[in-house]
């Protein structure tokens, strides 16, 4: 596939991309991490953002037949991945060790890490007992 025929694609991310970015900004104005507390916005972000992505990549993959081709790249790369941070989280962590706080960076990093699987799963385990619970539409 060449260049041009990706072009859609790559606008979907970059747009999706925007939004997320802009949520998970919004989320640190509306709940600051004071300097030295454990940066709990960014944990929930994280957490949010992969229980979001369960529900989308069920959605997506295993209702919508076939989903449009630009759903998964504007929700899932653009928009989760966009609000999802590693950066800051990795940022946050680096900060807590060099303040020499290693009981609590050794709980961010873990607990993220956990934390982070425990939403995908839960979130995709949900979601596919949601649309199993939903009576199927007739057709005709």
């Amino acid at each position: 596939m060449g260049f041009r025929a990706q072009l859609p694609v790559v606008g979907v991310v970059a747009v999706g991309g925007v939004l997320g970015a802009v949520a998970r900004y919004a989320a640190t104005l509306a709940w600051p991490t004071p300097p030295g507390a454990f940066p709990w916005t960014i944990f929930a972000v994280n957490a949010v953002g992969c229980a979001a992505l369960g529900v989308i990549m069920v959605l997506a993959t295993e209702t919508l037949t076939p989903p449009h081709p630009l759903l998964r790249p504007f929700l899932g790369t653009g928009v989760c991945g966009g609000f999802t941070t590693f950066s800051t989280y990795a940022l946050d962590l680096q900060r807590l060790l060099a303040r020499g706080d290693l009981p609590r960076g050794l709980l961010y990093m873990a607990g993220t890490t956990v934390t982070a699987l425990a939403a995908v799963a839960t979130a995709v385990a949900a979601t596919r007992a949601a649309v199993r619970a939903v009576p199927a539409r007739r057709q005709g």
